[in-house]
């Protein structure tokens, strides 16, 4: 080959790194563009292969490695990544459902769900019906048999209810129903879904995998290779992808997940168990207090608990009064999401959300973050003054 000019030689450079480097961060591979070594190797490269790579949004080998530690820690043997949670409830959908089918949806659904559902069934022909998310066995009355799909979350995001999965996965699967579960509350660790029965497992990585409020991913898991295929097909054609300095800032940590899930849960039970003692509540909506619907449930499938739990206050308290005691929080922000450092207070129009909801007064949602549980509740305290 006759001598490169210095352009190309710029592009094509003749060095080659050292091989041997060794270091704990796994590598960022930005790629479009994957390299094959000949043309037999192009036209015998499948895409749904993870084995091999075939174009950067099918995956890379910072994505895959994150792919592999999030179905080990929730215990499926197949994931896929999602630029966010909505994402990846999306990615379910359009995998599992066609027009004509039904889908059960909890009545305690995270909201972007709901309106999600309501789009399908009002664009694309498929029913969405929702039921009580305490149902349980009952739930068989309800499965037509164009019924493909039930939507369940542990617990509910909002209202805190722990549904009995095992019950709903026994029903379902008696009529050849699927079972997705949004098992972010509690990422994998607190409850091992598929070892309670469900199919598919959906977690918004935006919260305790990254635990930095920064980072908007999500997962679709499942242990069956047949469903795995589904996936794969749907976040192919829906051009799916998510960014490699992103996928890295949840690897970082991912290491750390667990401590800091366990600290989380920890501060929220001192924070939850001041407040459940004040006044102003008449109810604490932790999966973890007797209060909370499922309580039972949750003690006999769950090993832990989240930073994350709502409370109602007395009903004499109006919206002005419960926006007043949202406002004057100081180390508390206001803000959707959860799972970071930072504590969350957010108050709720439960009533508008729900289909069917008869408690009494405002729900405010709290987030507990990694800040001192005593300084957080003396926050509480000095917000509640100006009620």
């Amino acid at each position: 080959m006759t001598k490169k000019s210095l352009q190309t030689a710029i592009i094509h450079s003749d060095y080659v790194a050292p091989q041997g480097f060794g270091a704990f961060p796994t590598p960022i591979y930005h790629a479009s563009t994957v390299l094959f070594k000949d043309v037999a190797a192009m036209r015998n490269r499948d895409w749904l292969d993870k084995n091999a790579y075939n174009y950067g949004l099918h995956g890379t080998p910072t994505t895959f490695t994150l792919e592999a530690r999030l179905a080990q820690i929730e215990g499926g043997t197949h994931c896929r990544l999602a630029p966010s949670g909505l994402a990846a409830i999306t990615l379910v959908d359009f995998a599992f459902l066609k027009t004509g089918d039904d889908v059960l949806i909890p009545d305690n659904v995270y909201g972007s769900n709901r309106v999600l559902s309501n789009w399908l069934s009002s664009n694309f022909g498929i029913t969405s019906r929702y039921y009580d998310p305490m149902i349980g066995a009952g739930i068989a009355e309800l499965i037509q048999p164009n019924t493909r799909l039930i939507w369940a979350e542990a617990p509910g995001s909002v209202s805190m209810e722990v549904p009995d999965i095992p019950a709903i996965c026994a029903a379902a699967h008696a009529r050849g129903v699927l079972v997705a579960l949004d098992n972010t509350w509690a990422a994998g660790l607190a409850f091992k879904a598929f070892d309670h029965g469900v199919d598919i497992v959906m977690q918004a990585l935006t919260k305790y995998q990254s635990g930095g409020s920064d980072v908007l991913m999500g997962a679709v898991i499942t242990r069956d290779p047949a469903l795995a295929k589904l996936v794969e097909i749907a976040f192919n054609n829906l051009g799916l992808g998510v960014g490699m300095d992103d996928v890295y800032l949840v690897l970082r940590s991912l290491s750390s997940m667990k401590l800091r899930f366990e600290a989380h849960d920890a501060a929220a039970r001192t924070v939850a168990t001041w407040l459940k003692h004040r006044p102003e509540i008449t109810r604490m909506l932790h999966p973890a207090f007797p209060d909370c619907p499922g309580h039972e449930i949750w003690k006999r499938d769950f090993t832990g608990a989240a930073g994350l739990f709502s409370v109602l206050f007395d009903k004499r308290y109006t919206e002005e009064q419960t926006d007043r005691f949202v406002d004057s929080l100081k180390l508390f922000k206001i803000g959707f999401s959860w799972g970071g450092a930072n504590s969350l207070a957010v108050p709720y129009r439960i009533k508008g959300m729900r289909k069917d909801w008869h408690e009494e007064g405002i729900l405010v949602r709290f987030n507990i973050g990694l800040e001192d549980p005593e300084d957080l509740i003396a926050d509480i305290e000095q917000a509640l003054g100006t009620m």
